[in-house]
């Protein structure tokens, strides 16, 4: 007699494979349009933060990134050198360092971004608006059951 749970669990595996590689394929393609543009994943989640909400706290991008305190000094650093990024000192409170971006750093991603935001259309294209709602549906429902 063969176990109902093992069919499930060996669905439940097929899926978290799959994922996964869909994950890394998607992954793959967009890190290798950012590095095309001359900015590692972590600078162009950065640039992307300050250019959606402007000048942002340091340590809010971190934050929202899920970056270390040294990985975003690090980085904040080389698109500073870039002349893309600029550091700002808080007024009000002297432990606050805000970031923004500069004119070549927003004429940057005046540039790239819609580029970039078109190269993520074309992969997921391959399902339809509304298999595309439904996959964000579905995927917001894992997330939520692997909180555990």
């Amino acid at each position: 007699m063969s176990d109902p749970n093992a069919s499930d669990q060996n669905i439940s595996l097929k899926l978290f494979v799959v994922l996964s590689k869909a994950y890394r394929s998607l992954m793959d393609q967009a890190m290798r349009d950012m590095r095309e543009q001359g900015l590692s994943p972590s600078e162009f989640g950065i640039m992307e933060v300050l250019y959606a909400k402007g000048r942002t706290p340091i340590q809010q991008i971190a934050g929202k990134m899920l970056l270390t305190s040294g990985t975003m000094t690090y980085n904040i650093d080389k698109l500073e050198d870039k002349e893309l990024i600029r550091r700002v000192l808080s007024r009000e409170d002297r432990r606050v360092v805000f970031a923004e971006l500069t004119e070549k750093g927003t004429a940057l991603f005046d540039d790239i971004f819609p580029k970039h935001a078109n190269k993520i259309q074309g992969m997921m294209d391959v399902l339809t608006g509304e298999e595309q709602q439904e996959a964000i549906r579905m995927l917001k429902l894992l997330g939520k059951g692997g909180a555990d």
